[in-house]
C-alpha cells in the first residue's frame, strides 16, 4: 500500500538518522519527515552497542571531517545532555605509551590536538600518577580533560523522544526492501518522499548501491566486545587508552569508565563473517556471508593496510586471558580475576574501498537532488553526531 509523500524520508533509526530528523525539524518546522527502522526501537546496533566515550578530537589528521566535528561534537552532545537532564561522566581520559618509539606516538597526538583545537596537556608521569595513581606509562602521558562518556541508548531514546515530539514520523519495524528514485518499498508498504536520506549503517552500502552511489565502497564488519570488571567502581578513575596504530582506525584495548561509574575493557576489532555476526548464527545471510568472505579472503591473501596481521591479532582477543593481560600493561595493579560478564558485542560498520583495499577513515556522504547516502559514518559518529548531521543537512540535503 503506497503512503502519502513526505518531504524527507529517513532510513535507519540510529544516532545518525536521529540526529538528522532532529536538525531537518529545527531547519524546517513544517516540513513532513518521516524515518523508518527494520527493529521495533531505535539504536539497537551500533548506535547503542558502542562504548559511550564522547571524544575529544586528537586522533584525527587535521584535514578530515573527524577533526572538524568531533571538538564541535563533545560540546554539543554535552549542552544536549545537560538539557535533557541526562547523566554524563566527565571522568577524561589518560593516553599513555610504552616505549620511546610511543613516546613519539604521542607527540603525534599532541600535535593534532592543537591543530584541532582539542585541549590536552602532555604530563610526566609523576604528574599522569596525581590525576590516576593506577596508571603506568612510559615517562610521560597525554591528559584529556574533556573526554566524557554518557549512555548512548539513553541519548538514543531521548533523541526518539524528542523528534516524535515534534511530529517527525516514526515507523519501527519497518524494512527496507528496494528503492527506485523518490520510492522506497518496504515490509510496512511503499513509501514516497521528496529527499531520501539513508543513514543505514551497516546496510548503508548496500541502500546506496541500489539509488546507484557507493559502487567503488563495501562494508566490512569488525565486532567489538568489552568485559566488565565486577570487582569494583574505585581501582580507576578516568578512561586510559594505549597510543593507537595511526595507519588503522581502531584504537586498541583501554579501560573505559562508564557513565555510572563501572569499569570495562575492549573492544576488540574481530573481522566477522556478515554484518549482524553477533554471535554463531544471529543475523545469518547467506550471500551476504559469502561477498564479505570474498572480500577479507583478498584483504587476508594480500595482507591490504596489514589486514592478516590485524585479523590474528584481534582473534586471539577471544580468549579471555589475553584480552586482560593486554589492559593489565596499562595499569600499575588491576586483579585479574576481578573481570565478570562480556557486554553485548556491537559490529562496526567500517567502509572499505575496493579499489585501493585500504578502509575509509574518514565520514563518506554521497548524493544528488532525490537522496543522499551516508556511507562511512564510523567512531567518533557518536560524538560528531550533531554538527555532523547539520553539516549533511546543509551541504547535502537542502544544497
Amino acid at each position: 500500500m503506497s503512503k502519502p509523500a513526505s518531504d524527507f524520508l529517513i532510513i535507519g533509526a540510529g544516532i545518525i538518522g536521529l540526529t538528522v530528523a532532529y536538525q531537518l525539524r529545527k531547519r524546517h518546522p513544517h516540513a513532513s519527515i518521516t524515518i523508518i527502522e527494520k527493529e521495533s526501537d531505535v539504536a539497537r546496533h551500533s548506535s547503542g552497542r558502542n562504548s559511550g566515550v564522547l571524544h575529544a578530537g586528537f586522533y584525527y589528521s587535521a584535514d578530515s571531517l573527524k577533526a572538524r566535528f568531533c571538538v564541535l561534537g563533545n560540546g554539543a552532545l554535552k549542552e544536549y545532555c545537560r538539557h535533557k537532564k541526562l547523566a554524563i561522566n566527565e571522568c577524561g581520559k589518560l593516553v599513555v605509551a610504552k616505549n620511546e618509539e610511543e613516546l613519539e606516538q604521542l607527540y603525534e597526538l599532541e600535535r593534532r590536538a592543537k591543530r584541532n583545537g582539542a585541549p590536552v596537556t602532555l604530563l610526566s608521569e609523576e604528574d599522569a600518577q596525581k590525576i590516576e595513581p593506577n596508571v603506568l606509562t612510559h615517562k610521560q602521558a597525554l591528559w584529556s580533560p574533556s573526554t566524557a562518556t554518557l549512555d548512548p541508548t539513553s541519548l538514543c531514546a531521548t533523541l526518539r523522544d524528542d523528534i516524535l515530539s515534534k511530529n517527525v514520523t516514526g515507523l519501527f519495524s519497518t524494512r527496507y526492501l528496494s528503492a527506485s528514485q523518490n520510492t522506497v518499498n518496504t515490509t510496512n508498504g511503499t513509501l514516497s518522499a521528496g529527499k531520501i536520506i539513508n543513514c543505514a549503517g551497516l546496510y548503508a552500502d548496500k541502500v546506496a548501491h541500489d539509488f546507484g552511489f557507493g559502487r567503488k565502497y563495501t562494508i566490512i564488519p569488525f565486532k567489538g566486545i568489552y568485559l566488565k570488571y565486577k570487582k569494583n567502581h574505585t581501582d580507576l578513575t578516568t578512561n586510559i587508552y594505549p597510543v593507537p596504530d595511526l595507519r588503522n582506525p581502531f584504537l586498541g584495548v583501554h579501560f573505559t569508565k562508564t557513565v555510572d561509574g563501572a569499569i570495562k575493557i575492549g573492544p576488540t576489532a574481530i573481522p566477522v563473517f556478515w554484518r549482524e555476526n553477533y554471535g554463531f548464527k544471529s543475523g545469518f545471510q547467506a550471500a551476504e556471508a559469502a561477498s564479505i568472505l570474498y572480500h577479507e579472503a583478498i584483504l587476508f591473501l594480500t595482507n591490504a593496510f596489514g589486514f592478516r596481521d590485524l585479523a590474528f591479532e584481534e582473534v586471539k582477543k577471544y580468549c579471555r586471558t589475553y584480552l586482560i593481560n593486554l589492559a593489565c600493561k596499562l595499569v600499575k595493579n588491576v586483579d585479574p580475576a576481578g573481570f565478570g560478564d562480556y557486554t553485548a558485542p556491537g559490529i562496526r560498520a567500517q567502509l572499505l574501498d575496493r579499489g585501493t583495499r585500504e578502509l575509509v577513515q574518514d565520514f563518506v556522504v554521497e548524493g544528488d537532488q532525490h537522496s543522499v547516502h551516508v556511507l562511512n559514518a564510523v567512531s567518533p559518529a557518536l560524538t560528531c553526531s550533531f554538527p555532523f548531521s547539520e553539516w549533511v543537512v546543509e551541504k547535502y540535503i537542502e544544497a
